[in-house]
């Protein structure tokens, strides 16, 4: 009989984890997108500088509901850099620490985590139709449980900061 209590409970962490892990509230809708939308644009002027809000809002009118992954192609520049919050100049690096030290609880909680980050390690020997070698230092590939998530996290005040370490 205690065997079937052990079963019992594996049985519902498993089914809280999949409550949490997989998006049940399907994909977004006009409403939600203009929404959301709204707020980024309005949040985030300075980054819109340097992303295009339309491929942003195409992709999320795209929406199947679905998870996804997110390939990052990471350039951490190896002068120092100028500090968003204190003026000084530190390393690039640690704004890259920072960044994601405010990032990754963000996205935990959104039952998103990396699948896979890697430094590089190697020259561009092996490139297909692209362009030169822009001098990646990192790849990350994260997981989103939706579009949403993914929106709602650039959305969020506070961590609205933390895109400051990312461009630096």
């Amino acid at each position: 009989m205690a065997s079937f209590g052990i079963w019992a409970a594996a049985l519902v962490l498993y089914a809280v984890f999949l409550a949490w892990y997989v998006n049940w509230r399907g994909r977004l809708s006009a409403a939600e997108i203009e929404a959301l939308m709204t707020g980024i644009v309005a949040m985030n002027r300075e980054a819109n500088d340097r992303n295009d809000p339309a491929v942003l809002r195409r992709f999320l009118e795209t929406d199947d509901g679905r998870e996804f992954f997110m390939l990052n192609l990471v350039r951490i520049l190896p002068d120092d850099v100028l500090d968003s919050q204190t003026g000084k100049l530190k390393p690039a690096r640690q704004g890259m620490e920072r960044y994601t030290r405010m990032f990754l609880p963000a996205l935990f909680a959104r039952a998103g985590h990396p699948a896979m980050v890697a430094r590089k390690v190697g020259g561009y020997f092996d490139a297909w139709g692209v362009e030169a070698d822009p001098g990646w230092t990192l790849v990350g590939y994260m997981r989103y449980r939706s579009r949403r998530d993914l929106a709602e996290l650039v959305n969020d005040p506070r961590f609205g900061g933390a895109h400051d370490f990312k461009f630096a």
